[in-house]
């Protein structure tokens, strides 16, 4: 799969034990070893501050306009989703406005979906509890469609996490891993076909 379009992976935590960073990690490995070129942030790498448009008004962050960069110049997403009270997180929502609002004037991101049309994204999730933080993935995925991303059928939710990994970050269970694979698989799959 040398001809992949550029994968890009994160996860909407910032924890440092957080679940959905291991599983992000895991996804970026999977996804290299399949002959991905892949991009990998960490969310606490940019400073962003709680969205608001008076905020706005006097200049959008640096970190927002390098996180629009970032997310136009990769056509494949990954994005690992904690659950929180039933959905995605602050952080991420957070990160998806900054990400969305138009640049007024800017002849770059004057347009607020241009560094989301026609993303392929694949969504997984993982929690401690039986259902793997399946609930965020039900509410992330309108939110990303609303934005003209395109998503994979297939997602991955891993239930009890914090019984997954080894202390290496690997996953323990092949069934695991298979599912974390299926999901990076498809999304390498159809981006190369749109935007192949």
């Amino acid at each position: 799969m040398t001809t992949a379009p550029p994968l890009l992976i994160f996860a909407g935590s910032t924890r440092a034990q957080s679940h959905n960073r291991r599983l992000a990690q895991v996804a970026a490995a999977l996804a290299r070893d399949a002959g991905a070129s892949v991009t990998h942030i960490e969310l606490a790498d940019f400073d962003l501050p709680i969205y608001n448009a008076d905020l706005e008004a006097r200049g959008t962050p640096a970190a927002a306009i390098r996180l629009k960069e970032i997310f136009h110049a990769h056509p494949a997403w990954v994005i690992c989703s904690p659950e929180y009270n039933g959905s995605y997180t602050g952080l991420l929502k957070n990160t998806i406005d900054w990400v969305s609002s138009p640049v007024q004037g800017d002849p770059t991101w004057g347009d607020g979906l241009k560094p989301f049309a026609g993303k392929v994204v694949g969504l997984m999730s993982a929690s401690p509890g039986a259902l793997g933080g399946l609930q965020s993935l039900s509410h992330l995925s309108p939110l990303l469609l609303n934005l003209q991303c395109w998503l994979t059928p297939k997602q991955f939710a891993l239930a009890r996490a914090g019984e997954a990994f080894d202390a290496d970050g690997q996953l323990l269970h092949e069934a695991a891993r298979r599912g974390v694979q299926g999901v990076v698989e498809q999304v390498l799959w159809a981006a190369q076909r749109l935007h192949g």
